[in-house]
């Protein structure tokens, strides 16, 4: 099918019939509408080339014609699955590779997983690719842990990917037999490979497992990246917390930059995939902690520690009113907020602005071209002397 018919059914690039200097037009007059009271909004950064930016892939299996299977995404807003054989906003490499691991699935005759019926192998396909390394990752998620003829799997899986001019890095089986829409279950076999791909950001070198968090867009991250490590003025003179850190990227990019890095993150797998990460790059100031963010910043106020600037990504959900007051409490002379969802941001601003804030400015970052969502940086500095007791 067609990326453009089919984008009105699947609804994953509600854009793309809006030019694309006109996208960008109206997510930085969203932004201004949203958060422009509380200082200048400057103009997005965009991309060159707007497409096939997605280094992740999610595809789920379902029947095809003549008992074959086939795999695409969910229509919008159902559970039915659009065939996908390339994406406009996906890497064309993976592309490739999932046209490779269905023509290997059908060759061992795996049947796709039906919810309803409790039949069946097959259930989601997971793609990495790390865009620096030009690694590839693949994760086949099965509902049972015993893959039949997982070795002629793997084999016919690297067969059909060289054919493609594709080389697969690593093959890995995760188990997930929950009835659930979560792609991924807690158990893993590496089937081929180390089980992880490498990726280089920001000039810092990542190791990226199938769980992993790790933005989607290589190239508008490290853009990102850099304006909010510009934005906190660091002289290497100052402790930084990396609040939501995840696989500590933004904090060991900061690290060349500050005299301390503290991440802090609830995901444990994520907090050892940065402690992994610093090792792996050298960088001896950081340190990562498996926390609530809330409370960790809480109790380390407590304990008389101090954070010159804080960083703090949080989900689409934004922050919450007690850690947003713990902040306060530690009182660092910058906050840098890299936001995911410009209508959670502009609600937490209201609350920093009442703890003695002031947003400096707000830079909106086009992560995710051709769809609604919209990444913006945004630097507060402390506005009075005042704390919060």
């Amino acid at each position: 099918m067609d990326c453009k018919l089919r984008a009105k059914n699947c609804g994953g690039c509600p854009l793309l019939g809006l030019d694309y200097a006109a996208q960008l037009k109206q997510k930085e007059e969203k932004v201004r509408a949203l958060v422009g009271k509380y200082g200048p909004v400057h103009p997005i950064r965009g991309m060159e080339q707007p497409y096939h930016y997605r280094n992740k892939v999610i595809s789920t299996f379902a029947p095809g014609f003549g008992g074959k299977l086939t795999s695409g995404i969910y229509a919008a807003n159902s559970h039915k699955v659009l065939p996908v054989e390339s994406c406009l906003l996906q890497d064309e490499v993976l592309d490739k590779t999932m046209q490779a691991v269905r023509a290997a699935a059908n060759a061992c005759r795996y049947q796709p997983y039906d919810e309803d019926k409790g039949t069946g192998l097959v259930r989601h396909c997971l793609l990495r690719r790390g865009v620096a390394t030009g690694q590839v990752m693949v994760v086949l998620v099965t509902v049972q842990p015993v893959l039949p003829g997982a070795k002629n799997f793997v084999k016919a899986l690297l067969a059909e990917t060289a054919q493609r001019g594709v080389t697969v890095t690593t093959v890995v089986q995760n188990v997930n037999s929950r009835k659930t829409s979560v792609v991924l279950g807690e158990a893993e076999k590496v089937l081929y490979g180390k089980g992880f791909i490498l990726d280089t950001l920001c000039g810092k070198t990542y190791a990226i497992s199938p769980r992993s968090f790790y933005q989607i867009n290589h190239t508008q991250t490290e853009v990102l990246y850099g304006l909010a490590v510009e934005a906190a003025k660091l002289t290497g003179k100052e402790v930084v917390l990396d609040a939501y850190c995840g696989i500590g990227t933004i904090g060991l990019t900061a690290a060349d930059h500050a005299k301390q890095v503290v991440g802090v993150e609830l995901n444990r797998d994520a907090v050892q995939d940065a402690i992994g990460n610093a090792r792996h790059n050298g960088v001896k100031n950081a340190r990562f902690f498996a926390a609530d963010a809330t409370r960790w910043i809480s109790e380390a106020t407590a304990a008389g520690e101090k954070a010159d600037v804080i960083f703090m990504d949080p989900p689409r959900e934004g922050s919450t009113p007690e850690f947003l007051a713990s902040v306060a409490r530690m009182a660092p002379k910058r906050v840098i907020y890299v936001s995911c969802n410009p209508v959670t941001l502009a609600r937490d601003l209201a609350t920093l602005t009442k703890l003695g804030y002031k947003a400096e400015g707000f830079t909106p970052v086009d992560m995710f071209p051709h769809t609604e969502h919209i990444e913006v940086v945004c630097a507060l500095s402390k506005a009075s002397a005042r704390r919060v007791r």
